[in-house]
């Protein structure tokens, strides 16, 4: 990176699409004039130009203040929003004077650090475009003085025009989680907060300003979501008076951050995707962010079997290993033993926090079962709780002061637990290299290729002892901690790979992405339901980093009774397994599930490198989820229906992404069971194996598809034949 020039008055940032215009004034920190698409190479006079053509009056119509808002808006700027930065000593509230002391730029990245050399304190920004275009934001705060600070909150923001009009957040909850909301976008300065201390089944995940109600493939759109996996606050400011702004930072307790002298404050990273092509362009530039990551997943993702639903506690060695021949036998590549295998654990009252086999269950120890796994050709996987712990185990009995609670010993008898089990505090070092320790000795010996890490519980009255006895807030380090604790596992046991499980979907962020592998996206595995689910993770994560997994009829979490067909057809859209006792299979069903592995592994390359495409469709009964090879040589789409479709004759979908000047094939995958659909609308190329068409017929009038019932889908695999 490069110093800024003396008297460099502006920074153009570019990359993939996307521009980022700065403006850096004679005082106080850099304001963002503009934030979307890419303007070309700005000239100083075309800069100015823009400055010109976005400004909206100079002092005294208002404040006698600059108007914009900075990378830190606050009231000295004349911004009377929600501040960026809010800070305090002796209950005081600070009003800092930031001046400029060193601002570096690259073509896509700016660093700028300021100080207030009156209150002693120093703020660094670092701004990027990262691949595809996604802007990455993050701020640290320095105590300089000798005064110890409290930081309330210290948040990123960008702004977005007036034409982002509406508003879209998420809510939910267990089994149904990412629900979207869609307003109006309100006005005056709001916020969305979830304080479960994980990120829930309820959080913001994403909060997207778009030009009128969202669509998937057009008009123009602004998100942000943050990398944190626990308190988050999403904030939307949309002022009579200033630029709207977006923006999202960590949630802090009263006193959670608080700074001595010398001691830095680092936010997670907040990310922001502008598209102009809708929520796919949203996706498009996380999914290309996150593929481009030195450590993302670029090995096949292996179909995956995992116990729970098919055994629960119910651990038997012999059927354990009958189930493992059979899942091997079907295709099976990772064998993953879920949660009962440790000392005491009969059902979910105990035995959290002894990671030791229970010789009662399992007298030969696991090491029968990971050998006959992994003699078998499959990877072996181990289901863990890491940061919880139950009142009936030998940890709490042994360490009561390991438990993160409101009390110094033990919890209060009101103190709240979930599941009969607490929460581990592993900002304790003791607490932390305990289950390091117990975890680590058991990778070695079994040679566990995979780690499903599981969090049941929201964390109620988080509250850390430090070594001194002194209470604080605990949310923070307890996040932190698990953080250190996943990447020294994954230092120490090269290959391993780890799942962020949270009673499902609750813990799907960007921050426990830069260490885990995949997420699984509900405890869900009712197709119908998942549908959505897997549809509103993928907004940030792309198919491979999601965990789908085929589960029996009717499914365990709702009752619903549905086809294979229907359920393949949804667990295809993600890194795809089974929660199911294949013990019980018939022939046909056992036949089925083969023919699932084998189209599982023929597709899998295209969904997990693919471009992820949504068709805007009319009826609110379909879905049409599409997946196209980088170099538009293919595609798979699923079909599916929600509901009875509302028309005889359903409408046409149109195949997104597909090069028009191409002619490809078109055929139906049926192989784990043919949809069902009314009688007598049946279209021509249906009947016939194969169809070629012009790219130019499926982009831009689409195919006529059969009036599908309710709960059954189509799968189409498209390729390239000129």
């Amino acid at each position: 990176m490069n110093n800024l020039a003396e008297g460099s008055s502006w920074s153009v940032l570019r990359r993939d699409g996307v521009s980022v215009v700065v403006s850096h004034p004679e005082r106080g920190l850099p304001l963002v004039l503009h934030w979307g698409a890419d303007l070309g190479d700005l000239s100083p006079a075309d800069v100015l130009a823009l400055d010109a053509a976005t400004s909206r009056q100079t002092a005294p119509g208002t404040l006698d203040a600059a108007w914009r808002p900075s990378l830190l808006p606050q009231e000295g700027d004349g911004w009377s929003g929600r501040p960026g930065v809010q800070v305090a000593a002796d209950g005081v509230l600070l009003y800092p004077r930031w001046a400029v002391t060193e601002a570096e730029r690259a073509p896509a990245e700016l660093r700028v650090t300021a100080r207030d050399e009156v209150l002693d304190l120093t703020v660094s920004t670092r701004l990027e475009i990262g691949a595809g275009g996604l802007v990455l934001l993050r701020h640290e705060l320095t105590n300089d003085g000798e005064r110890t600070l409290d930081v309330h909150w210290l948040e990123a923001t960008l702004p977005v025009p007036r034409a982002a009009d509406h508003l879209t957040q998420f809510t939910g909850r267990w089994s149904r989680e990412k629900v979207p909301v869609t307003s109006e976008l309100p006005g005056g300065s709001t916020v969305r907060q979830t304080r479960r201390g994980r990120s829930g089944h309820d959080a913001p995940w994403v909060t997207v300003a778009s030009s009128g109600a969202p669509r998937n493939r057009t008009g123009e759109a602004w998100a942000t979501h943050l990398g944190w996996s626990a308190d988050v606050t999403h904030r939307v400011d949309r002022l009579t008076e200033h630029t709207t702004l977006l923006g999202a930072g960590e949630l802090l307790r009263p006193g959670e951050i608080r700074l001595a002298p010398g001691e830095t404050y680092r936010t997670p990273v907040a990310y922001f995707a502008w598209s102009p092509a809708g929520l796919d362009g949203v996706s498009d530039r996380f999914h290309t962010w996150l593929r481009a990551r030195p450590q993302h997943v670029t090995t096949p993702r292996p179909l995956v079997l995992n116990t729970w639903e098919a055994v629960y506690f119910d651990h038997s060695p012999a059927t354990l290993e009958r189930l493992a021949r059979r899942a091997a036998s079907v295709g099976v590549e990772r064998f993953v033993l879920d949660d009962g295998w440790f000392h005491s654990r009969r059902d979910d009252t105990a035995g959290l926090g002894d990671w030791v086999v229970d010789r009662d269950v399992w007298p030969d120890g696991l090491d029968p079962l990971a050998d006959l796994v992994h003699g078998l050709g499959m990877e072996f996987g181990l289901w863990f709780e890491p940061e919880m712990v139950n009142l009936d185990s030998d940890l709490a009995r042994a360490h009561p002061e390991w438990i993160l609670s409101n009390t110094a010993a033990v919890p209060s008898p009101d103190g709240l637990s979930y599941r009969t089990q607490y929460v581990l505090d592993l900002a304790n070092p003791d607490a932390w290299e305990h289950v390091r320790g117990q975890m680590s000795a058991l990778v070695s010996q079994l040679g566990i290729d995979f780690i499903k890490w599981d969090h049941n519980r929201d964390l109620a009255e988080p509250v850390h002892h430090r070594a001194d006895g002194v209470p604080q807030p605990g949310t923070h380090v307890q996040t932190l901690a698990a953080y250190a604790l996943i990447a020294r596992l994954k230092a120490d046991h090269p290959g391993l790979e780890i799942e962020s499980c949270s009673s499902g979907g609750a813990r799907t962020d960007l921050g426990i992405l830069e260490l885990t592998d995949r997420v699984w996206a509900s405890d869900s595995n009712d197709p119908l339901e998942r549908l959505d689910i897997q549809r509103w993770t993928s907004l940030v994560l792309p198919p491979e980093l999601i965990g789908a997994h085929v589960g029996p009829s009717p499914t365990h979490s709702s009752g619903r009774v549905t086809e294979l067909s229907y359920r393949v057809a949804t667990a295809l859209q993600g890194h795809a397994g089974f929660e199911w006792d294949l013990l019980t299979c018939t022939e046909d069903e056992l036949a089925a599930v083969s023919a699932y592995a084998a189209l599982y592994k023929e597709l899998r390359g295209l969904v997990h490198t693919g471009t992820v495409v949504h068709a805007d469709t009319v009826d609110p009964a379909l879905r049409v989820t599409g997946f196209v090879a980088p170099d538009r040589s293919a595609g798979v789409w699923t079909v599916a229906t929600v509901a009875s479709p509302q028309d005889a004759l359903t409408e046409r979908v149109r195949f997104d992404g597909l090069d028009p000047a191409r002619r490809y094939s078109v055929r139906v995958r049926d192989e784990v069971g043919a949809a069902r659909w009314l009688g007598g609308i049946t279209p021509g190329w249906l009947g016939k194996e194969a169809v070629e068409m012009p790219g130019a017929v499926l982009t831009g009038v689409g195919l006529q598809l059969p009036t599908l019932w309710p709960m059954q889908a189509l799968v189409l695999h498209v390729t390239a034949v000129s």
